[in-house]
């Protein structure tokens, strides 16, 4: 009798244990991934870099963060893997805080493992540009993840830009505004850059402005450049001629760049770029949003992100 009551006992047990597992929640049952962010962003002095990080302080309230600045730099990108792993990060979203979203792609991919063919031509600075040891692969043992798009490709260059010319307008209708791209020195990578600015002039002509007009300096290619200082300075010269206030906006993630050298002895109101703005932070949620999404991790990203961004 005692050992058909111990049977009776464990099937009771048993019954009960299957009613309770099939109340758990799915998402208890498999353990969950660890998501946290790798920003990359071009980086400068303090207060450039400051404003980056103000900028991603709320998405590192709901999940871990670390800032890779630099030129897909090997020595942050390893630094913010092994921040994020000290963490417990399993699966990295990485975030390319770049306008255009070829900036360093190549070396990125091939860095982070996400891809073994490494790019052309490495881009480096200072001692690392001599050290083969900065041209391999990184060691991590995390999943990682990242996005085609740049910051240029979104609608958020738009609202801000049209915040920053608001701020200096006084009267739409007699300002022409002129908006100046760090650009590229590859003529289809550069006009995929003017095509995608075409949101932001589109929205300042909404707005009721004399003239706006987008163009790229293209900073770091000397024979570009000459040509197109000489092109940006005459499109100043000759609004200010007609009679127009000038306004500039920088589209750059921070600060107005080279550009008041370029356009020395000339007269205009300069702008600000796109930090700091509360959009640029839901475009970093935006981004992680899709990697999560896109790569099929097992998180909430509603409860990891939050909603209406």
């Amino acid at each position: 009798m005692r050992i058909a009551s111990l049977f009776l006992i464990g099937i009771q047990l048993a019954c009960a244990s299957v009613a309770t597992v099939g109340d758990i929640e799915p998402s208890r049952l498999v353990e969950q991934d660890k998501v946290g962010v790798l920003i990359m962003a071009h980086g400068a002095d303090d207060e450039w870099n400051q404003s980056v990080v103000q900028a991603v302080d709320p998405i590192s309230e709901n999940l871990p963060v670390a800032i890779a600045f630099g030129m897909a730099n090997p020595m942050t990108l390893q630094a913010g893997l092994d921040s994020l792993d000290s963490e417990g990060v399993t699966h990295v979203a990485v975030v390319r805080m770049f306008l255009s979203g070829q900036s360093f792609l190549d070396q990125t991919n091939y860095f982070l493992g996400l891809s073994d063919d490494p790019p052309e031509m490495f881009v480096m600075m200072g001692p690392m540009a001599q050290n083969p040891e900065m041209r391999k692969q990184l060691h991590h043992n995390q999943v990682v993840a990242t996005h085609l798009e740049g910051i240029i490709d979104s609608d958020m260059p738009a609202v801000v830009m049209s915040e920053r010319a608001s701020d200096l307008s006084s009267s739409a209708s007699d300002e022409a505004v002129l908006i100046i791209a760090h650009g590229a020195g590859d003529e289809e990578e550069n006009n995929t850059i003017l095509d995608a600015m075409d949101r932001v002039v589109q929205r300042l002509e909404m707005a009721g402005y004399a003239d706006v007009h987008a163009t790229t300096l293209r900073e770091d290619w000397e024979e570009e450049r000459i040509a197109a200082e000489k092109d940006i300075r005459a499109y100043v010269s000759q609004m200010t001629q007609e009679g127009y206030s000038v306004i500039v906006l920088p589209m750059r993630l921070s600060g107005f760049g080279p550009y008041a050298e370029v356009l020395d002895g000339l007269d205009f109101s300069p702008g600000i770029g796109l930090l700091p703005h509360s959009e640029l932070s839901n475009w970093v949620r935006s981004m992680t949003q899709k990697v999560i999404e896109s790569e099929g991790w097992n998180v909430d990203v509603v409860k990891l992100l939050g909603g209406g961004f």
